[in-house]
């Protein structure tokens, strides 16, 4: 055996004896993410079954206080009176009066007891988010780690020569996947999952009001068509954001127009669309590239920059498409972006200059504090790429 081959042996035992560890640590993560979750929907439910006594007691403090008013005006008027009452009268009235005001000083005191429950479970429940989130992106970094070194272990010998070109790719690539995922589920859950929880309450509401309150039903009924309405609309935005069918079946240029008049209707920002040159006919890695890139960049400006209007300008030349974003936004320092040191969640900065690079383009980013921000990028398209290969 040469002592190339006790090398190649030797790193597969280490390899396994690695990937085993890590399934090992993997399995107890899990367990971890698994307990926190059910922790944190079972202090959910508590939540909501609190706010539901809560609601309760409110109901019934107010009918309490209503009857004390009416009963402290009863004994209030027979005293005043007390020539046309009997002594026991006044008697009946005054443990009325006393009867109503010991129940409300007690519901008071339940209502300040579960608000205070209420308020505590609330800081747990916080507390227990940021556990479970910690716990989440731990999982996620294991599977990551899991994942790219079991893919690799059958094959040692033929890619311990292209780990160090490809390993960084790889793991970037797998964990902007989890992170998608992660997005994904946490929208489901938050959005269309949520609403149909509704629409099961107000059918039952409505299974138990149909024959006793018609007019009820009737507006629970239209309560109803609303939360389905919002939950297809949620549904169609996750479709929409994962893949418009609109990109492939019109192409990158109607997909876009209609994704900026959404979003200037949401969000009174003034989006210029300008192409120069046929878009539509460029290869369809590229159209999607464009498409998640401007995508990502008016997601950007919607949430951070502060601007009123913006501009999206997409040139094909023979041998190159570009694409230049622009806003009149706050703005930022470059030298607050470490970009290509960190990797930023969904398709972030980096993931923008990861897509333009994997297709042998090029990427800038101009930008400073109240000054707005511009981003250009330029593509070659086949001829151009298969030259620079």
């Amino acid at each position: 055996m040469t002592n190339k081959q006790i090398s190649i042996n030797r790193l597969n035992e280490i390899l396994e004896t690695t990937i085993n560890t890590i399934i090992k640590s993997r399995d107890e993560v899990f367990e971890i993410v698994t307990y926190s979750r059910e922790e944190c929907n079972r202090m959910e439910e508590e939540l909501k079954s609190l706010q539901n006594k809560i609601n309760l007691i409110i109901e019934q403090i107010e009918k309490l206080e209503e009857l004390n008013r009416r009963y402290r005006k009863n004994l209030s008027d027979k005293s005043k009176n007390f020539h046309l009452y009997s002594e026991e009268d006044i008697k009946e009235a005054y443990d009325l009066a006393n009867e109503v005001r010991i129940s409300l000083l007690l519901k008071r005191e339940e209502e300040k007891n579960l608000f205070e429950r209420r308020n505590e479970l609330e800081l747990r429940y916080k507390n227990s988010l940021e556990v479970l989130k910690k716990a989440e992106n731990l999982n996620k970094q294991i599977s990551v780690a899991t994942e790219y070194l079991m893919g690799n272990a059958e094959n040692i010998v033929e890619t311990v020569d292209e780990l160090s070109k490809k390993h960084i790719l790889g793991i970037k690539i797998i964990e902007a996947q989890e992170d998608e995922r992660l997005r994904l589920a946490r929208e489901i859950h938050d959005g269309p999952a949520q609403s149909l929880a509704n629409v099961i309450v107000k059918a039952e509401l409505c299974e138990r009001l149909i024959e006793l309150d018609a007019e009820r039903t009737k507006k629970e009924l239209n309560s109803l068509k609303d939360v389905i309405r919002l939950t297809l609309k949620d549904v169609r935005k996750i479709i929409y954001d994962l893949r418009p069918m609109s990109l492939d079946d019109l192409g990158l240029i109607p997909t876009l127009e209609r994704y900026i008049s959404i979003f200037q209707e949401d969000t009174g920002i003034k989006v210029d669309l300008k192409t120069y040159g046929s878009i539509n006919n460029i290869e369809s890695m590229i159209q999607i590239a464009l498409f998640r890139i401007a995508q990502e960049s008016l997601s950007n400006i919607r949430k951070h920059s502060k601007a009123t209007t913006a501009s999206i300008i997409i040139e094909r030349s023979l041998e190159r498409v570009n694409l230049v974003i622009a806003d009149d936004g706050i703005g930022f320092e470059l030298s607050d972006l470490k970009l290509g040191h960190t990797v930023t969640s969904g398709f972030g900065l980096m993931n923008m200059k990861e897509r333009v690079e994997l297709l042998n383009g090029s990427f800038n980013i101009t930008s400073s504090n109240r000054m707005g921000t511009k981003i250009s990028l330029s593509i070659p398209l086949s001829e151009g790429l298969d030259n620079e290969r």
